[in-house]
């Protein structure tokens, strides 16, 4: 292992100090004030220029250029998300959440924290020989916080700094132990989309079926139906889901009511299988309708597009981190996920790598999954994080 700046002891204990923070002080989405303005005064007492008020009011960009020759050195982007989710915390931890219903149930404190971390590290640097570009994004939580921040140019130099030749991000991982990082090429998490179907039938008397277009009874037949799009429409060798989440239909136990709504989400991996599905998904929907006498209103959104690792940045992933940390710790297979990650976005403007950051302690067999009022960020994986991330930034490029 060759470190090439070690975090100081001094350092970790102040970012886990920070972390806990904030920790107790979540915040959801696009509502990140407190966060975002901790993220400002960090920065400015490690020396770090910064600009605030992006991606709709909290994105934060920092910029630390080369120590030799900015002007022609490759820049490094890393990034980190703020925001928490709408969960009463359960954890018991002296710093659980102060927010009634809402806590940082997928480790985005610690993902911040981390960054942070290298941020300093990197600021007490008397040598950078790459620029480094610092991203702070709200809303990963289904705001799409990763698409305003490119939208308002944090990649493209438009805001501060050069242009991002390659990005990086962090998620801590629950199935990974500890001390191991993984990544791998290509598709690593989903492509989200969300749906919205209204069957609309003829009300009655419950009594009296025959003289109604029921749609309760459409829509549970329109629920199974909808799995043959995995099962018959897909390859199986692909990965696709598709998830009903909510039915809702009806009044009262003796009517047949007018309409009934179901809500979802379908996940997938590849451009054409999204693309095939959504047009599959609509050919269902009219064809249970029509078949049950009714129609059918349907309401399809993209979501986030599916994160896809660049082999170039994995490739400098691997060797970069794997020396840093050692060979052993490091792998190019890792997980695929159906989850989805708004990291994708920076992925359309240059060379991309999400990784993994293992958090299972030694001798346990797991560790609570995330989105769960039972999540706390593994504090003995920060310090990993915080070496992958500079490394990454400084290596010759």
């Amino acid at each position: 292992m060759s470190a090439v700046i070690e975090p100081t002891e001094p350092l970790i204990r102040a970012v886990l100090d920070l972390r806990h923070d904030l920790h107790a002080h979540p915040e959801l989405a696009y509502q990140e004030r407190r966060t975002s303005a901790v993220v400002e005064r960090e920065l400015a007492a490690a020396g770090v220029e910064s600009v605030a008020g992006l991606a709709g009011g909290t994105g934060v960009l920092g910029w630390l250029p080369a120590t030799d020759n900015p002007a022609s050195a490759p820049t490094i982007a890393l990034r980190a998300d703020m925001d928490a989710l709408p969960i009463h915390e359960a954890t018991g931890k002296p710093y659980a959440s102060q927010h009634e219903g809402v806590m940082h149930a997928c480790g985005h404190d610690g993902h911040t924290s981390i960054l942070l971390g290298a941020a300093r590290t990197l600021a007490h640097s008397t040598r950078r020989p790459n620029n480094v570009l610092l991203l702070f994004q709200p809303a990963e939580e289904g705001g799409a916080g990763g698409q305003k921040m490119v939208q308002d140019g944090v990649l493209s130099g438009k805001v501060l700094g050069k242009p991002a030749d390659m990005i990086f991000g962090l998620h801590g991982w629950t199935t990974l132990p500890l001390g191991k990082l993984a990544t791998r090429v290509g598709p690593m998490m989903a492509a989200t989309n969300t749906f919205e179907v209204v069957l609309e039938g003829r009300g009655g008397h419950a009594a009296a079926p025959h003289t109604t277009r029921d749609p309760i009874a459409a829509a549970a037949y329109l629920v199974t139906a909808l799995q043959s799009l995995a099962s018959r429409n897909a390859d199986p060798l692909d990965s696709l889901v598709v998830t009903v989440g909510q039915i809702e239909g009806g009044s009262a136990v003796n009517i047949i009511p007018e309409f009934a709504r179901i809500r979802g989400t379908v996940r997938t991996l590849l451009p054409e299988t999204r693309a095939t599905i959504a047009q599959r998904f609509r050919e269902v929907c009219e064809g249970v309708a029509q078949a049950f006498g009714m129609t059918a209103s349907i309401d399809w959104v993209e979501g986030y597009p599916v994160t896809s690792n660049h082999v170039k940045a994995v490739g400098r992933f691997m060797e970069v981190v794997g020396e840093e940390l050692g060979r052993d710790s490091v792998s190019d297979q890792g997980e695929q996920t159906m989850g989805g990650e708004d990291f994708s976005f920076y992925g359309t403007e240059c060379p991309a790598c999400f990784f993994q950051l293992g958090l299972i302690p030694p001798g346990e067999d797991g560790y609570a999954s995330v989105h769960t009022p039972q999540f706390d960020f593994n504090d003995d994986a920060i310090p990993y994080g915080i070496r992958a991330m500079v490394a990454l930034a400084v290596r010759p490029f």
